[in-house]
């Protein structure tokens, strides 16, 4: 089984990721959503978190062996990053998405001098701009970022294009398409709902899919 088939698997028997095309949710921008997805899951079932946690290192010794410290983000990302550093011998530090107000006031976190080689570890990867807010911050701090690892991806369009106009290259273990057709294959859902799914990924602020 590939990868990607794998963690789709993972995902939707633990419900990170949840499919209702008929029964949307509503993100917190408004938008209408068929799919919920909390990572968070993953670390509750050690089967799930393990293959996780071995393919993130796999894909990160693969694509980008020059790494030096793997970075989370906050909160999602830290445990990921965290485990997944333990399984390579790697330091490991994260960003918060503001600067502390009081202490230090450190916005990263972890010894993590200017030229370092890190690669960011995200959990979702939806329009991509909270990412991009956390290798700017690192870029800011002349640390050098390689890349990013992410457990999935929505690939929406927006996501796609401003990773490429950032220079930021994302892995991701599974991705949207793929669990929609692992969900049609083990009967999460209809196979008649794919294009209904689909139709969310390619414009998720035109509910006109709803009616599909």
């Amino acid at each position: 089984m590939k990868v990607e088939e794998l963690i789709a698997k993972d995902l939707l028997k633990i419900k990170a990721v949840f499919l209702r095309p008929n029964k949307p949710f509503t993100w917190a921008s408004g938008i209408k959503s068929p799919i919920y997805c909390d990572n968070r899951l993953t670390l509750t079932s050690p089967k799930v978190r393990d293959d996780i946690e071995h393919n993130l290192a796999k894909v990160i010794k693969k694509n980008y062996p020059g790494v030096e410290i793997l970075v989370g983000t906050a909160t999602a990302g830290i445990p990921h990053a965290a485990i997944t550093a333990h399984i390579m011998d790697l330091p490991m530090g994260y960003v918060r998405a503001g600067a502390k107000d009081h202490g230090r006031q450190n916005q990263i976190e972890g010894n993590i001098p200017e030229g370092t080689k890190v690669v960011v570890v995200e959990d979702l990867i939806s329009t991509g701009g909270s990412s991009l807010e956390i290798v700017k911050v690192l870029r800011e701090h002349k640390i050098k970022v390689l890349g990013m690892v992410s457990i999935f991806t929505y690939g929406m369009k927006k996501s796609v294009e401003a990773l490429k106009t950032n220079k930021v290259k994302n892995i991701s273990l599974t991705n949207f398409d793929t669990v929609i057709e692992v969900a049609a294959k083990n009967k999460y859902i209809k196979a008649s709902d794919k294009k209904k799914l689909l139709a969310f990924r390619d414009n998720p602020s035109d509910e006109s899919w709803i009616k599909r």
